[in-house]
């Protein structure tokens, strides 16, 4: 009978258990970071697919498990996708009720970069036998000159 090697652990490799990891440092500090449209003028539709969103119930504390879809119309600005990632990321411990991530996620949107238009899409794993999807859309007004 052949034994496994000990794995290395936090403790071994010099680490405290009890510091801050630097990824748990740049979800922490994550916020949504813009830069300038490349091609504004030009209506085109920006999908992205956020597969392994993660917060929990307000009321039990259990994990929730949701794909996250957001498809968005540029204006000015675009969201980096690197931020994005981080700013998702925060959310894995947070307290949140499903409609009011959808739309925490869209209000943060909005004011990071004002797009045209943004769809945005919760599909949540199901729990307990209930299967849920949150939506909600934004279009901006249509100024007259």
């Amino acid at each position: 009978m052949t034994q496994s090697p000990p794995q290395p652990t936090a403790a071994s490799a010099g680490i405290s258990e009890s510091e801050v990891k630097y990824g748990e440092r740049l979800i922490a500090e994550g916020q949504l970071i813009t830069f300038p449209n490349p091609r504004i003028g030009r209506r085109y539709d920006v999908h992205i697919t956020l597969p392994e969103f993660t917060c929990k119930c307000p009321f039990s504390g259990y994990p929730d498990f949701a794909t996250i879809d957001i498809t968005y119309v540029p204006d000015q600005r675009v969201v980096e996708l690197k931020a994005l990632k981080l700013y998702i990321n925060s959310y894995r411990d947070r307290y949140i009720s499903h409609e009011e991530v959808v739309n925490q996620i869209l209000d943060d949107f909005i004011a990071a970069c004002d797009p045209l238009s943004i769809k945005i899409k919760g599909n949540f794993n199901p729990r307990g036998n209930v299967y849920m999807t949150v939506e909600v859309e934004h279009h901006k007004p249509v100024t007259s000159d």
